[in-house]
């Protein structure tokens, strides 16, 4: 499968611009996800490749191929609609087939390749049914199965889950991410659900206001987040995030918060060049922190706060604390959760070498 590169893609509407000189390479067999809330244009990029919106201006190469003038039929590409767009007075081998007829397939290639999606996503049982018939797991399942059929290039993913139950969701990440194991085609893939970009990614791009903040694998967006932006979207609950000041205490780093408590930062990764005096964000996310440990462990900052609220969610649990007049949460098991009550006070330590540091004015990593 093809590299896809967007080389300085301008997208405007009227007066407002939604894309800004946007570049990105997906390199060849990556499952990449563009991840970011409603209106920061990852739905447009994709319009975009596909080539039912025009771009602006910039380029769009799939391959050694300059794609941007073409139609979307002579891109090589297929497309799995949020909606799952299929025929309705058509059998689920009809709508396997239709693509292929028009493309004037020979039939006994077309018979082959509707044999082989039936087989790799479990249809066959359903290739008699209409579309009426069918779960809506099943439809989105014809529904990948007619984009694969064409042996696209590139295959591109507009929310395909969101329409479907928390359970469907999670079976339909499985196969979709098996899909990508056993073919390992390039693929796109447009959510703003973190968990289906964590969970399926290669890499991900994170979008707001038609720019890209932070670019690469699930793991490093995840613990590395380049700015507060980033460090907020990712995560649920998302990482906590509480302003300091940033001094020098007997030679060491030290954050400072409002009310006086201090926070080691000994042994916290610094990417820049910092100096004290400058206010800073301190994240902290909430499963990294270890309740009741006995001591002030090497590494380890303690923090003794009240306990705010207690919620449970069967095999999770989430403690609230006050922190400078703030919610700071942090991941429990059950049973320490259903032992800790509202008002209370708990010890809490929390690595230093995972504490995430940003520049309060510009947002960005330190």
């Amino acid at each position: 499968m093809p590299r896809v590169s967007f080389e300085h893609i301008v997208k405007r509407y009227g007066a407002v611009t939604v894309l800004d000189g946007l570049n990105l390479d997906v390199e060849d067999g990556d499952f990449l996800v563009l991840l970011g809330p409603s209106g920061c244009g990852k739905s447009t990029l994709l319009n975009l490749i596909a080539g039912l919106q025009d771009v602006s201006s910039g380029r769009i190469m799939i391959g050694e191929r300059d794609v941007t003038e073409l139609d979307p039929k002579d891109r090589g590409l297929s497309m799995v609609f949020q909606s799952y767009a299929l025929y309705p007075t058509k059998s689920v081998e009809g709508n396997l087939r239709f693509g292929l007829a028009a493309r004037k397939l020979p039939k006994e290639e077309a018979d082959k390749r509707i044999q082989w999606a039936a087989d790799l996503l479990q249809l066959q049982p359903l290739m008699r049914r209409k579309p009426s018939e069918l779960s809506g797991g099943q439809r989105q399942r014809v529904a990948i199965g007619r984009a694969l059929v064409k042996h696209a290039d590139v295959l591109l993913f507009d929310e395909p889950l969101s329409n479907l139950d928390a359970k469907l969701r999670t079976e339909m990440r499985l196969e979709i991410k098996k899909l990508h194991d056993t073919l390992n085609p390039t693929i796109i893939y447009v959510t703003h659900d973190q968990i289906e970009a964590m969970t399926m990614a290669t890499k991900i791009a994170i979008m707001q206001d038609g720019e890209i903040q932070q670019f690469g694998t699930p793991d490093d967006v995840y613990e590395n987040p380049a700015n507060l932006f980033v460090a907020s979207f990712i995560g649920s609950p998302a990482m906590n995030l509480s302003p300091a000041r940033l001094e020098l205490k007997a030679g060491k780093a030290t954050a400072i918060f409002s009310d006086g408590t201090q926070l080691l930062l000994v042994g916290a990764t610094f990417d820049q060049d910092v100096q004290a005096g400058r206010d800073i964000m301190v994240g902290m996310r909430p499963e990294h922190f270890i309740i009741d440990a006995a001591g002030t462990a090497d590494g380890h900052s303690m923090l003794q706060l009240p306990v705010i609220m207690v919620e449970r969610t069967g095999s999770d649990a989430l403690i609230s604390l006050d922190f400078v007049g703030e919610h700071l949460f942090v991941r429990a098991e059950p049973d320490r959760a259903a032992r800790t009550k509202t008002g209370e006070t708990v010890s809490v330590h929390y690595p230093t070498a995972k504490l995430n540091l940003f520049d309060a004015q510009t947002g960005l990593r330190l």
